[in-house]
């Protein structure tokens, strides 16, 4: 390599796309109003802004949220989950403090895990259907046979 003409290569380039799944703790219905939900997504939207995530497609559902995000490769991605659950907790929970009274009473909205992976071998396109059939399968799921 020749010093000082391939300098685009000194670092490691490229996007990191991830999916990412995560539950309110306790697995409580929190979000069941589209206002509710509208909310968190406004919410994850400027967490994403200020801590340069791009969230390609989100969907949030009453009980779980599913995102396609990406960032730059010099964040680490337990970084990202920390900034968008963190910060996004707070600011809900400041909003909606009988939320917190009712069901969050130890001030945690986010159970402490989480799902990530990478694309791997699926094209972004298949995991943007997916999280965009959560909602369509959540609002047509039939109960299970053994729920009465």
């Amino acid at each position: 390599m020749i010093r000082g003409r391939l300098s685009l290569f000194q670092y490691p380039q490229g996007i990191n796309l991830h999916k990412i799944f995560y539950t309110p703790k306790y697995r409580n219905q929190t979000f069941t109003t589209e206002v509710l939900s509208n909310e968190m997504k406004a919410i994850l939207q400027q967490v994403a802004d200020d801590n340069d995530i791009v969230i390609e497609k989100m969907e949030v559902m009453p009980d779980h949220i599913h995102m396609l995000i990406s960032f730059p490769p010099s964040k680490a991605p337990a970084s990202a989950i920390k900034a968008l659950k963190g910060r996004s907790a707070y600011i809900f929970l400041q909003n909606h403090p009988e939320i917190r009274c009712s069901q969050y009473w130890g001030g945690h909205l986010w159970s402490p895990s989480y799902h990530m992976s990478t694309l791997g071998n699926m094209s972004k396109e298949v995991v943007e259907k997916y999280i965009n059939d959560q909602k369509y399968t959540e609002t047509n799921k039939k109960p299970h046979k053994g729920a009465q």
